[in-house]
């Protein structure tokens, strides 16, 4: 052991020798420590290891242990990371047989430690080392708001970390609390992190309801709204077809930000129930994030997937009925896979027909004319409405003026 490590055990040997009270005992101790930070060397970690191990001794009466605790977990910000990190884990050892005497001290270590660790993108232990502080089973009564801010905070470490299922474990315990809290700040952390776990899910059309919810929401910043609005039009494409998704394809299309975003040309087939082919999807594509570029259990995309039962669903609404040779033709995959998937569709209900196996057709029932063409009358009249605004803001004189006219005839 080094001259500097035998110098401060000596050191640490006299104050509990000496006596005096806790005051004067603790203000030694922090000398110590001042003189030991005071004087980095390579011997730093070794001396901290020994001054640690001294104060949360059962000798050391428990009031000044916290006191001087405190102070090291404060100091340990400061400290270079490898160092800080090495402190860390060693104090977590020590007080761990003790750890309900110093719980406070410990979830501030915890903090930092995860800190570091998500800043050198060690996502899965800086998640480990939060899960660590006993929010519910220890003795100290920490606020909602902590508790709160606690487990989204290992939620969103262990999405970084490709684990949805755990991410979705700390979601479901913070929607406990984000109800209870008046943090407006936490509750649209909450959303978000709660609209990310259902993306990662690939439960797509909930994700796309709240990541569209929390794009009209005033106190993000209008970037962020323009993120989560571009994420629920994602979203909505990636979602099975059906009902559900027509309704969320409407309320995106008839929403004019989108007309911004790249991914609105497919936003516009989908909603108008045009046939999409594969050359239509490579910008489309370049939006995708990599849990929504995974495989499905028939070794197709989850784009391709969502693209080809729209196409169906489309095909639907054009055709009586069509062989499953022209349709494999039409959704560019083979007869046998478009009549299985034709076959789920109309099984779940988000299809209405009836297979003829015996002949190799499908049959396509209520074909909706009149409601189709009203969308498409729909359409026309949003694209017109747009042009009148581009106008009224290049021109606001002119369109002044028209109003006016029009209001003495």
């Amino acid at each position: 052991m080094s001259s500097k490590t035998n110098n401060v055990r000596q050191q640490l040997t006299n104050i509990i020798n000496s006596g005096g009270s806790h005051k004067e005992q603790a203000e030694k101790y922090r000398g110590i420590l001042e003189a030991i930070l005071a004087d980095p060397s390579d011997e730093l970690v070794e001396c901290l290891q020994v001054f640690i191990e001294a104060i949360v001794n059962e000798n050391v009466s428990l009031v000044i242990s916290r006191q001087i605790l405190t102070d090291v977990s404060s100091y340990l910000v400061k400290l270079p990371h490898e160092v800080s990190r090495v402190v860390s884990h060693f104090i977590l050892d020590k007080v761990q047989p003790r750890v309900i005497s110093f719980e406070e001290q410990v979830a501030s270590i915890r903090q930092h430690l995860s800190e570091i660790y998500e800043k050198s993108q060690n996502w899965k232990e800086a998640a480990n080392v939060l899960v660590g502080i006993p929010l519910e089973t220890g003795q100290k009564q920490y606020t909602i708001d902590y508790k709160l801010d606690t487990y989204l905070k290992i939620a969103r470490l262990y999405l970084e970390d490709d684990d949805p299922v755990q991410a979705e474990a700390f979601i479901n315990r913070a929607s406990l609390l984000q109800a209870e809290s008046k943090n407006e700040q936490l509750q649209i952390y909450y959303k978000v992190c709660y609209a990310r776990v259902l993306d990662y899910r690939r439960k797509f059309i909930e994700a796309a309801q709240r990541y569209n919810e929390l794009s009209y929401r005033n106190i993000i910043h209008e970037d962020e709204r323009m993120t989560a609005l571009r994420n629920a039009l994602v979203c909505t494409v990636l979602a099975s077809a059906g009902q559900q998704r027509s309704r969320m394809l409407a309320t995106l299309f008839k929403d004019e930000r989108c007309q911004q975003l790249p991914a609105f040309p497919i936003l516009e087939k989908m909603y108008l129930d045009r046939i999409i082919r594969r050359s239509h999807l490579q910008e489309f594509e370049a939006l995708l994030q990599p849990h929504q570029k995974a495989t499905t259990v028939d070794g197709t995309t989850i784009l391709d997937r969502a693209v080809v039962e729209h196409n169906l669903l489309s095909a639907s609404k054009l055709y009586n009925n069509i062989t499953f040779e022209e349709l494999g033709a039409l959704l560019e995959i083979h007869p046998s896979k478009a009549e299985k998937i034709a076959s789920q569709m109309i099984t779940e209900g988000r299809m209405n027909g009836y297979i003829d196996q015996i002949d190799s057709i499908v049959h396509f029932e209520t074909r909706e004319t009149l409601p189709q063409w009203d969308k498409q009358i729909q359409s026309l009249c949003y694209q017109v409405n747009s042009i009148i605004e581009l106008i009224s803001k290049a021109q606001p004189e002119w369109i002044i003026k028209v109003m006016e006219e029009q209001m003495m005839q």
